[in-house]
């Protein structure tokens, strides 16, 4: 999918570097594929020696040579960032966004027309290659766009094909929802140490609870509230520790986390 194509990432921060490290380590590109362009120059050299690809100042000229172009600067720099790739931008590249609350059409009205591209909202854990990102496509994006931009998110963890008007929702689950599991590690971990639990044990434990139950959830295919069931006797301490979360109102929060964040993305979509 990615043979023979050339691949610059406007903007050199942690998320383009969490795709330039997933690229690499799948073997999907070489590092001769990848460039990067950045305005700081510590960030460009940290980039290089750390993976062994090109780093230049500006993104004009390096536009000229890749055939897929990824945004990765920040919401506030992305009309400076257009701007300068605009003229090595034409119907044959493939743009790929990562930049939270920029839609396709704010994109589309800064580039040439006909612009193929494809809008994504990756989130945090993609800087341990396990992240999660809903792709959206864009009016002129062709499938191989898409294609490419679902092997691109692959690299660094698992994505999934939604229409535009629902990547706000996205961005309410999985774009906000690391800070909401963070959370729920610490508070059980603080828990811990409450019942008699060393700060580190608690911690440890807390954290790798959570990465397991989310390991059986993916990797058996079963619905978690069969999974709950599986692990809830009757009679036994884990349904006495699920009545205290149902008691207290634990779904209808995270409901409602959730639900806040996707009506804040909107709000922010429309600035």
């Amino acid at each position: 999918m990615l043979r023979g194509r050339t691949i610059e990432f406007i903007g050199a921060g942690n998320m383009a570097e969490a795709m330039i490290r997933g690229l690499l380590e799948a073997k999907l590109v070489t590092a001769d594929q990848i460039m990067a362009t950045d305005i700081v120059e510590a960030k460009r050299q940290q980039i290089h020696l750390r993976y062994g690809i090109q780093t230049v100042a500006e993104g004009r000229d390096a536009g000229l040579k890749a055939s897929i172009l990824i945004l990765a600067v920040k919401p506030q720099d992305m009309e400076a960032a257009l701007q300068g790739i605009a003229a090595s931008v034409d119907q044959t590249k493939t743009i790929i966004s990562v930049a939270a609350g920029i839609t396709i059409a704010f994109i589309a009205e800064r580039l040439p027309a006909k612009a193929r591209i494809v809008r994504a909202m990756p989130n945090a854990p993609a800087l341990v290659l396990a992240g999660a990102a809903g792709i959206a496509k864009g009016e002129h994006a062709t499938t191989e766009d898409l294609q490419v931009a679902e092997a691109i998110f692959a690299a660094v963890g698992k994505a999934v094909v939604v229409e535009e008007k629902h990547l706000d929702a996205v961005t309410g689950l999985s774009g906000s929802g690391p800070a909401y599991v963070f959370l729920f590690i610490e508070a059980l971990a603080d828990a811990g140490v409450k019942v008699g639990l060393t700060r580190d044990v608690a911690g440890l434990l807390a954290a790798q609870t959570v990465l397991g139950a989310a390991r059986m959830v993916l990797e058996s295919g079963r619905h978690p509230a069969e999974l709950k069931d599986m692990v809830a006797s009757p009679g036994g301490t884990t349904i006495a520790g699920l009545y205290a979360l149902e008691r207290g109102g634990l779904r209808g929060i995270l409901m409602e986390a959730v639900e806040a964040a996707t009506i804040r993305s909107l709000e922010l979509g429309r600035r």
